[in-house]
Protein backbone atom coordinates (compact mmCIF):
# COMPACT_ATOMS: atom_id res chain seq x y z
CA UNK A 1 0.00 0.00 0.00
CA UNK A 2 1.23 3.41 -1.03
CA UNK A 3 0.24 5.95 1.60
CA UNK A 4 -0.78 9.46 -0.18
CA UNK A 5 -1.31 11.23 3.39
CA UNK A 6 0.58 11.59 6.24
CA UNK A 7 -0.39 12.52 9.40
CA UNK A 8 1.70 14.41 12.20
CA UNK A 9 -0.54 13.63 15.09
CA UNK A 10 -0.35 14.93 18.76
CA UNK A 11 -3.31 14.68 21.81
CA UNK A 12 -3.19 16.18 24.61
CA UNK A 13 -4.67 14.70 27.76
CA UNK A 14 -6.24 15.33 31.43
CA UNK A 15 -5.89 12.82 34.35
CA UNK A 16 -9.39 10.98 34.48
CA UNK A 17 -10.49 12.06 37.70
CA UNK A 18 -13.15 8.42 37.35
CA UNK A 19 -10.26 5.57 37.06
CA UNK A 20 -7.41 7.23 38.90
CA UNK A 21 -7.50 6.16 42.72
CA UNK A 22 -8.09 8.63 45.31
CA UNK A 23 -4.98 8.03 47.19
CA UNK A 24 -3.21 9.16 44.41
CA UNK A 25 -0.93 12.31 44.56
CA UNK A 26 -2.27 15.18 42.60
CA UNK A 27 1.72 15.88 41.62
CA UNK A 28 2.44 12.85 40.50
CA UNK A 29 2.43 11.81 36.24
CA UNK A 30 -0.58 9.42 35.57
CA UNK A 31 1.30 6.47 34.10
CA UNK A 32 -1.29 4.60 32.27
CA UNK A 33 -2.44 5.21 29.01
CA UNK A 34 -6.63 4.49 29.96
CA UNK A 35 -6.34 6.79 33.05
CA UNK A 36 -6.17 10.07 30.28
CA UNK A 37 -8.86 11.61 29.26
CA UNK A 38 -8.27 13.10 25.86
CA UNK A 39 -9.10 16.55 25.81
CA UNK A 40 -7.54 17.44 22.36
CA UNK A 41 -6.32 15.69 19.12
CA UNK A 42 -4.13 17.64 16.71
CA UNK A 43 -2.27 17.22 13.37
CA UNK A 44 -0.77 18.69 10.53
CA UNK A 45 -2.32 16.53 7.35
CA UNK A 46 -0.38 16.54 4.36
CA UNK A 47 -0.32 14.72 0.63
CA UNK A 48 2.58 12.54 0.25
CA UNK A 49 3.84 13.48 -3.37
CA UNK A 50 6.52 12.01 -5.38
CA UNK A 51 9.77 13.94 -5.12
CA UNK A 52 12.78 13.55 -7.72
CA UNK A 53 15.23 10.31 -7.91
CA UNK A 54 12.65 8.17 -6.42
CA UNK A 55 12.16 9.84 -3.28
CA UNK A 56 9.46 11.67 -1.64
CA UNK A 57 8.10 15.53 -0.83
CA UNK A 58 4.85 16.67 1.07
CA UNK A 59 2.74 19.40 0.48
CA UNK A 60 0.64 20.64 3.79
CA UNK A 61 -3.04 20.75 3.57
CA UNK A 62 -3.96 22.31 6.72
CA UNK A 63 -2.59 22.13 10.68
CA UNK A 64 -5.66 22.01 12.87
CA UNK A 65 -7.23 20.18 16.30
CA UNK A 66 -10.03 17.73 15.61
CA UNK A 67 -13.89 18.74 16.14
CA UNK A 68 -14.80 21.32 18.26
CA UNK A 69 -13.60 23.07 21.48
CA UNK A 70 -16.93 21.78 23.10
CA UNK A 71 -16.83 18.28 21.83
CA UNK A 72 -16.62 16.03 24.19
CA UNK A 73 -14.16 12.65 24.63
CA UNK A 74 -16.61 10.74 22.97
CA UNK A 75 -17.52 12.54 19.96
CA UNK A 76 -13.69 13.60 19.71
CA UNK A 77 -12.79 9.35 19.17
CA UNK A 78 -15.53 8.99 17.16
CA UNK A 79 -14.58 11.56 14.61
CA UNK A 80 -10.86 10.96 15.01
CA UNK A 81 -11.21 7.42 13.80
CA UNK A 82 -13.80 7.59 11.58
CA UNK A 83 -11.51 10.33 9.80
CA UNK A 84 -8.52 8.18 10.23
CA UNK A 85 -10.37 5.52 8.73
CA UNK A 86 -11.54 7.40 5.37
CA UNK A 87 -7.60 8.16 4.98
CA UNK A 88 -5.47 5.37 5.62
CA UNK A 89 -2.35 7.81 6.04
CA UNK A 90 1.28 7.39 7.54
CA UNK A 91 1.04 8.74 11.14
CA UNK A 92 4.00 10.19 12.51
CA UNK A 93 4.17 10.84 16.37
CA UNK A 94 6.81 11.62 18.85
CA UNK A 95 6.48 8.87 21.47
CA UNK A 96 2.91 8.32 19.53
CA UNK A 97 3.90 4.23 20.24
CA UNK A 98 4.22 4.19 23.87
CA UNK A 99 1.66 7.17 24.55
CA UNK A 100 -0.96 8.71 22.00
CA UNK A 101 -2.08 6.16 20.26
CA UNK A 102 -2.38 3.89 22.81
CA UNK A 103 -4.68 6.28 24.83
CA UNK A 104 -6.65 7.04 21.62
CA UNK A 105 -7.44 2.81 21.20
CA UNK A 106 -7.85 2.04 24.85
CA UNK A 107 -10.23 5.37 25.28
CA UNK A 108 -12.20 4.02 21.78
CA UNK A 109 -12.25 0.87 23.52
CA UNK A 110 -13.62 1.68 26.44
CA UNK A 111 -16.42 4.22 24.71
CA UNK A 112 -17.05 1.10 22.28
CA UNK A 113 -15.84 2.72 18.91
CA UNK A 114 -14.51 0.82 16.58
CA UNK A 115 -10.90 1.40 15.62
CA UNK A 116 -10.29 -1.19 13.28
CA UNK A 117 -8.44 0.34 10.64
CA UNK A 118 -5.64 0.83 12.58
CA UNK A 119 -5.69 -3.19 13.04
CA UNK A 120 -6.52 -4.09 9.89
CA UNK A 121 -4.73 -2.77 7.37
CA UNK A 122 -1.33 -3.81 5.82
CA UNK A 123 -0.25 -7.48 6.67
CA UNK A 124 2.16 -8.95 9.06
CA UNK A 125 5.46 -7.23 8.28
CA UNK A 126 3.42 -3.86 6.89
CA UNK A 127 1.01 -1.92 8.52
CA UNK A 128 0.08 0.30 11.72
CA UNK A 129 0.64 -2.56 14.66
CA UNK A 130 4.11 -3.57 13.05
CA UNK A 131 6.64 -1.45 15.34
CA UNK A 132 9.14 -1.63 13.01
CA UNK A 133 6.75 -0.10 9.98
CA UNK A 134 7.80 3.48 9.72
CA UNK A 135 5.87 3.72 6.63
CA UNK A 136 2.83 3.03 8.53
CA UNK A 137 3.74 4.17 11.80
CA UNK A 138 6.64 6.68 12.51
CA UNK A 139 7.26 7.01 15.99
CA UNK A 140 9.82 9.80 15.42
CA UNK A 141 11.63 9.25 18.77
CA UNK A 142 12.03 6.28 18.67
CA UNK A 143 13.66 6.27 14.94
CA UNK A 144 15.85 8.96 16.10
CA UNK A 145 16.92 6.30 18.95
CA UNK A 146 16.90 3.29 17.50
CA UNK A 147 14.12 2.08 18.96
CA UNK A 148 16.06 2.66 22.22
CA UNK A 149 19.41 1.65 21.53
CA UNK A 150 20.88 5.92 21.93
CA UNK A 151 19.03 7.90 24.61
CA UNK A 152 15.54 8.96 23.77
CA UNK A 153 14.92 12.66 23.55
CA UNK A 154 12.27 15.07 23.84
CA UNK A 155 11.06 17.07 20.99
CA UNK A 156 11.53 20.24 22.81
CA UNK A 157 15.28 19.42 22.98
CA UNK A 158 15.33 18.34 19.23
CA UNK A 159 13.11 20.95 17.76
CA UNK A 160 15.34 23.66 19.84
CA UNK A 161 18.25 21.77 18.38
CA UNK A 162 17.46 22.35 14.80
CA UNK A 163 16.40 26.09 14.82
CA UNK A 164 12.51 25.14 15.55
CA UNK A 165 10.74 27.75 18.50
CA UNK A 166 9.55 24.68 20.10
CA UNK A 167 6.67 24.71 22.10
CA UNK A 168 5.00 27.95 22.60
CA UNK A 169 1.84 28.93 24.72
CA UNK A 170 2.64 26.67 27.99
CA UNK A 171 3.49 23.55 28.88
CA UNK A 172 1.76 19.50 28.71
CA UNK A 173 1.55 19.61 32.49
CA UNK A 174 0.04 22.56 32.47
CA UNK A 175 -2.81 21.37 30.38
CA UNK A 176 -5.32 20.40 33.27
CA UNK A 177 -5.16 23.85 34.69
CA UNK A 178 -6.02 25.46 31.24
CA UNK A 179 -8.95 22.80 30.97
CA UNK A 180 -10.08 23.63 34.38
CA UNK A 181 -10.15 27.86 33.77
CA UNK A 182 -11.99 27.03 30.63
CA UNK A 183 -9.31 27.90 28.13
CA UNK A 184 -10.01 24.81 25.47
CA UNK A 185 -8.68 27.20 22.43
CA UNK A 186 -5.54 27.57 24.08
CA UNK A 187 -4.84 23.77 24.93
CA UNK A 188 -6.24 23.06 21.53
CA UNK A 189 -3.55 25.92 20.04
CA UNK A 190 -0.67 24.30 22.34
CA UNK A 191 -1.29 21.43 20.66
CA UNK A 192 -0.99 22.33 17.00
CA UNK A 193 2.20 23.97 17.73
CA UNK A 194 3.68 20.83 18.76
CA UNK A 195 2.37 18.86 15.29
CA UNK A 196 3.62 22.12 13.42
CA UNK A 197 7.30 21.49 15.23
CA UNK A 198 6.60 17.41 14.76
CA UNK A 199 6.10 18.26 10.83
CA UNK A 200 9.12 19.76 10.65
CA UNK A 201 10.88 17.19 11.84
CA UNK A 202 9.76 14.69 10.24
CA UNK A 203 10.99 16.12 6.88
CA UNK A 204 14.76 17.10 8.37
CA UNK A 205 14.20 13.12 9.43
CA UNK A 206 13.23 12.32 5.52
CA UNK A 207 16.19 13.98 4.27
CA UNK A 208 18.80 12.07 6.92
CA UNK A 209 17.60 8.90 5.95
CA UNK A 210 17.16 9.74 2.26
CA UNK A 211 13.17 9.43 2.24
CA UNK A 212 13.78 12.90 0.06
CA UNK A 213 16.24 15.13 -1.20
CA UNK A 214 17.12 18.85 -0.48
CA UNK A 215 14.80 20.13 -3.45
CA UNK A 216 12.09 17.83 -1.47
CA UNK A 217 12.69 19.07 1.88
CA UNK A 218 12.78 22.83 1.29
CA UNK A 219 9.34 22.29 -0.89
CA UNK A 220 8.29 20.44 2.09
CA UNK A 221 8.63 23.26 4.68
CA UNK A 222 8.00 26.23 2.37
CA UNK A 223 4.60 24.20 2.26
CA UNK A 224 4.51 24.53 5.99
CA UNK A 225 5.40 27.95 6.09
CA UNK A 226 2.68 29.11 3.79
CA UNK A 227 -0.08 27.46 5.79
CA UNK A 228 1.48 29.43 8.68
CA UNK A 229 1.27 32.15 6.75
CA UNK A 230 -2.18 31.72 5.18
CA UNK A 231 -3.33 30.57 8.83
CA UNK A 232 -1.79 33.39 11.02
CA UNK A 233 -4.58 36.12 10.57
CA UNK A 234 -7.06 34.18 12.66
CA UNK A 235 -4.43 32.16 14.67
CA UNK A 236 -2.05 34.31 16.34
CA UNK A 237 0.29 31.09 17.41
CA UNK A 238 0.67 30.29 13.78
CA UNK A 239 2.27 33.74 13.09
CA UNK A 240 4.44 33.62 16.53
CA UNK A 241 5.98 30.41 15.56
CA UNK A 242 6.53 31.43 12.02
CA UNK A 243 8.23 34.73 13.14
CA UNK A 244 10.44 32.73 15.70
CA UNK A 245 11.14 30.06 12.91
CA UNK A 246 12.48 33.21 10.60
CA UNK A 247 14.43 34.60 13.00
CA UNK A 248 16.33 31.52 14.23
CA UNK A 249 20.35 31.63 14.78
CA UNK A 250 20.80 28.02 13.86
CA UNK A 251 22.99 26.89 10.85
CA UNK A 252 20.03 25.26 8.84
CA UNK A 253 16.65 25.82 10.74
CA UNK A 254 14.11 25.64 7.40
CA UNK A 255 15.75 25.39 4.32
CA UNK A 256 18.91 23.52 3.29
CA UNK A 257 21.59 24.10 0.17
CA UNK A 258 20.52 22.21 -3.14
CA UNK A 259 23.39 20.63 -4.71
CA UNK A 260 23.94 21.67 -8.05
CA UNK A 261 24.22 18.81 -10.96
CA UNK A 262 27.12 17.26 -11.89
CA UNK A 263 26.85 19.53 -15.63
CA UNK A 264 26.46 23.03 -13.80
CA UNK A 265 29.71 22.00 -11.28
CA UNK A 266 31.73 20.69 -14.74
CA UNK A 267 31.25 24.36 -16.05
CA UNK A 268 31.72 25.78 -12.87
Amino acid sequence: MRHETMLCLDVETIPDPDLIPADWPPEKFVPKAIWHKVVAVSFVEASILPGSAGGERYEVRCCRSGGEAGWDERRLLQAFWAYFASLRPRVVSWNGRSFDLPVLRLRAMMYGIAADAWFTAGDRWNGYVYRYAADWHCDLMEQISDHGAATKLGMQDVAVAMGLPGKLGGHGSEVAAMVQRGELGAVRAYCEIDVVNLFALYVRWALLTGKTDAAGHNASMDSLAACLEAGRAERRHFGEFLDLWRRSGRPMPSTVPVARCRTEAAVA
